[in-house]
């Protein structure tokens, strides 16, 4: 390939990588050796495994096999408390207090938990507002709560599209829709970023304006955890929940998690669906006839932890806590920067029209996804990349979804794979 301006990029990566501060922290994981050549995209679908991981877990099989059921009480982190220190490792990330996190269940069956509780419409406030191009199984969800409550999914769950032409909806439009429901809207639950687009939305200026208008403010972060800046107690933000095995790295089926602001906690009022676990830690073992609720978020949650699935998840966020967040952020808004430097220049050496990109180039907009299209190009052009060593993200037309993340990925990747890009697109 000749000297072009995106040729000359190869060597900023290079350079970009060995200043790199989290460079080491790559080892810390697992990469597939599936492909000699491997460049591992798809954090935001199933995150690497820490090596780690495996001692975590052999370490409460041994507590066990050694203890049986004693090792509820025995062992280096007793499994009667086993959540505890995850609200503290979570509480960071998320820019919470602790006593407002607890690693529990799943995503979606969360968002239930949480919406017995905060979504309680009325007559004639019951819609919800989420965007269009929501992840199916919020969709199911919010249209299951409408039906549980006596409507018609049709006229309560209100979705929000871009404007014709554009790919991401503008926060103007957002809250112009959230005052033009105004004392009808219940409930304003959108993902932190959206799955399809990558799009980072505002969360802290839409939640002050579903507050103006009556409205509760929710937010699944699936795709927002571990990835972009979060703020959601000064955001004022009521309820969250997330799935911790994309940018989390906890493993497949991994134990999520949920926030609720504090000034809902303690709240006798406020209804749950409740189970033991959700009692006094003090009163837990005291087996009465009628809960003695927590007066953190450990009030939602109904069982024990599941330990050896935890494990693992103690394992990545050790890492996470490692890292730092200032460094993490730092590291991503460098890759994300030398991606969008790199792509303008690849759009000057494919054939026009041959590429585009769903998610903002903002960077305050978005976080480590970009969503790709290949107009024209159908499934087999994803085959192609995936036979060269790209692991990504197929989205039905033509979308391929890649998330270059700090922990483990580098800036010599991103070129690379943007290199099988102009490559294929020239097939």
């Amino acid at each position: 390939m000749s000297s072009t301006p995106f040729a000359q990029l190869q060597q900023e990566a290079r350079l970009r990588d060995l200043a790199d501060p989290l460079a080491s922290f790559r080892q810390r994981f697992a990469y597939p050796s599936i492909h000699p050549s491997a460049i591992y995209f798809t954090g935001n679908s199933l995150g690497l495994m820490p090596l780690d991981a495996r001692q975590s877990i052999e370490q409460e099989l041994n507590t066990w096999s050694t203890f049986g059921v004693e090792g509820h009480f025995e062992g280096a982190q007793p499994w009667v408390s086993f959540h505890e220190p995850f609200a503290h490792w979570l509480a960071p990330i998320l820019g919470a207090e602790p006593q407002e996190v607890v690693a529990m269940g799943s995503l979606t069956a969360n968002l239930h938990f949480l919406m017995a509780s905060f979504y309680r419409p009325s007559s004639t406030r019951f819609k919800i507002l989420c965007e269009g191009s929501s992840f199916p199984s919020d969709f199911y969800a919010l249209d299951s709560q409408a039906k549980w409550h006596g409507f018609n999914p049709k006229e309560a769950v209100v979705e929000l599209h871009p404007r014709s032409g554009e790919h991401v909806l503008r926060t103007e439009d957002i809250v112009q829709r959230i005052h033009e429901l105004g004392s009808e809207l219940a409930l304003v639950l959108l993902g932190g970023v959206n799955y399809l687009t990558g799009q980072f939305f505002d969360l802290k200026n839409i939640t002050a304006e579903a507050h103006k208008v009556g409205a509760v403010m929710g937010t699944d972060l699936a795709h927002a955890v571990g990835n972009v800046p979060l703020n959601l107690h000064d955001w004022n933000i009521d309820f969250a929940a997330w799935c911790s095995y994309k940018y989390l790295n906890s493993g497949p089926g991994a134990t999520a998690g949920i926030f609720v602001h504090e000034r809902h906690l303690g709240k006798n009022d406020l209804p749950r669906l409740e189970g033991w676990w959700g009692n006094r830690a003090d009163t837990r073992f005291l087996m009465g006839r009628h809960i003695q609720p927590a007066q953190t978020a450990e009030a939602w949650q109904l069982s024990n932890a599941p330990v050896l699935n935890m494990a693992a998840q103690r394992a990545s966020l050790q890492i996470f806590a490692d890292a730092g967040q200032q460094r993490l952020h730092q590291k991503r808004e460098s890759l994300v920067d030398f991606f969008l430097m790199a792509y303008q220049a690849l759009l000057q050496e494919v054939p026009k029209g041959s590429l585009d990109c769903l998610t903002p180039t903002n960077p305050a907009e978005r976080g480590c996804q970009s969503s790709l299209v290949f107009p024209g190009r159908g499934k087999s052009f994803f085959e192609w990349l995936s036979k060269a060593g790209v692991i990504a993200d197929w989205r039905e037309p033509n979308v391929v979804r890649i998330a270059p993340v700090p922990l483990y990925n580098t800036h010599s990747e991103v070129w690379n794979f943007l290199e099988l890009v102009r490559q294929g697109l020239h097939n």
